[in-house]
């Protein structure tokens, strides 16, 4: 038997890439689910061009993230026939991860001290969906 909750949340970027921090909103869903216990929170988005980590979101940090993440991913000539214009953001979101899975108690996420849940988007400004899937400790 399961026995975990599923849910999603849905994360309105503004630009063609950011780090957008979404602690609070999966912390929101922890608290509507089992705030007493503890378990596993699952994330994962359902988008190619986007990707879920964790980070330390000191001012700047994200912006470092950023030009960090594109110095990763050559110019080369793509040949996806879609639009071969956003190769480096699949390339970007394959290798930065596309799931997260974080423990939690008492309705927070145990995170280190400067650790935050970040969307990282890679082809915005879009609506993003995030899955949860929320799993008590037996």
């Amino acid at each position: 038997m399961f026995g975990g909750i599923m849910q999603r949340l849905t994360i309105k970027t503004r630009r063609k890439r950011e780090v957008v921090d979404i602690t609070d909103e999966v912390e929101r869903l922890l608290g509507n689910g089992n705030p007493t216990g503890a378990g596993i929170c699952s994330l994962f988005i359902l988008h190619t061009t986007a990707a879920l980590t964790t980070a330390d979101l000191d001012p700047g940090t994200d912006l470092d993230m950023l030009d960090a993440f594109e110095a990763m991913v050559p110019k080369l000539r793509y040949r996806h026939p879609h639009n071969p214009g956003h190769v480096p953001d699949h390339i970007l979101s394959a290798l930065i991860g596309t799931s997260v899975a974080l423990p939690f108690e008492k309705g927070k996420l145990l995170l280190g001290t400067w650790q935050r849940v970040v969307l990282i988007e890679l082809d915005g400004p879009r609506e993003r969906e995030v899955v949860a899937t929320i799993t008590p400790e037996r």
